[in-house]
């Protein structure tokens, strides 16, 4: 990833063409009543939104709701917009949120899941490789959901997003220390939770 503070959204799906007006300009116009500018927004960071979101989402349903909320809560938040950051910046960070939010209240019902239950059937019984790599995508997503909702939020921007420590900083409002200890402390756990699944 460059330096310099760029963002990851950058670099992903952003529908932008060089004569569209700026998010700066999209933002003041929705301000003033034009919802066909808050439209515009929307259509331009839905594709980096469902796939940050998707990260976390277990299924479309709930791939949806997050969706819709982070968009809910960015036009109910409109006014708090600064513009001492790019929008998308913003933005992220609100999703960031919904997202965190999300992992937060489906917790529970993954606490007492069993491997069996997360991992995905094998079709290709025949193609001994593919078997054991596509049971070992199951274990990691299965270990992952065993995470706390810090610890798979900082591991999934870090290592799966591709943020950097002080873009996560930015985007939760933890600081770049913190960061680095919930990344450890994560890496740590995913180890373990790895290592004692081994052990069965």
């Amino acid at each position: 990833m460059p330096s310099g503070g760029s963002s990851g959204i950058n670099k992903l799906d952003v529908d932008r063409t060089p004569h569209e007006p700026s998010d700066e300009h999209l933002v003041k116009a929705t301000l003033a009543g034009d919802n066909g500018a808050f439209a515009q927004l929307v259509t331009r960071y839905k594709r980096r939104v469902f796939s940050l979101a998707a990260r976390f989402a277990r299924d479309n349903d709930e791939l949806e709701d997050i969706c819709q909320e982070v968009f809910i809560k960015v036009y109910e938040n409109l006014g708090g917009f600064r513009r001492d950051a790019p929008f998308e910046h913003w933005l992220t960070r609100i999703a960031v949120h919904a997202c965190h939010d999300a992992l937060r209240r489906k917790r529970h019902a993954y606490r007492h899941t069993s491997l069996d239950e997360q991992a995905m059937e094998v079709r290709d019984h025949s193609a001994e490789a593919r078997q054991e790599a596509r049971q070992a995508r199951d274990l990691l997503a299965w270990a992952m959901e065993q995470l706390s909702p810090q610890e798979k939020l900082v591991i999934t921007l870090l290592e799966l997003e591709g943020y950097s420590v002080s873009e996560i900083a930015g985007m939760t409002g933890w600081s770049t220390a913190n960061v680095k200890v919930r990344a450890y402390r994560a890496r740590l756990a995913l180890k373990r939770i790895v290592e004692k699944n081994d052990e069965r």
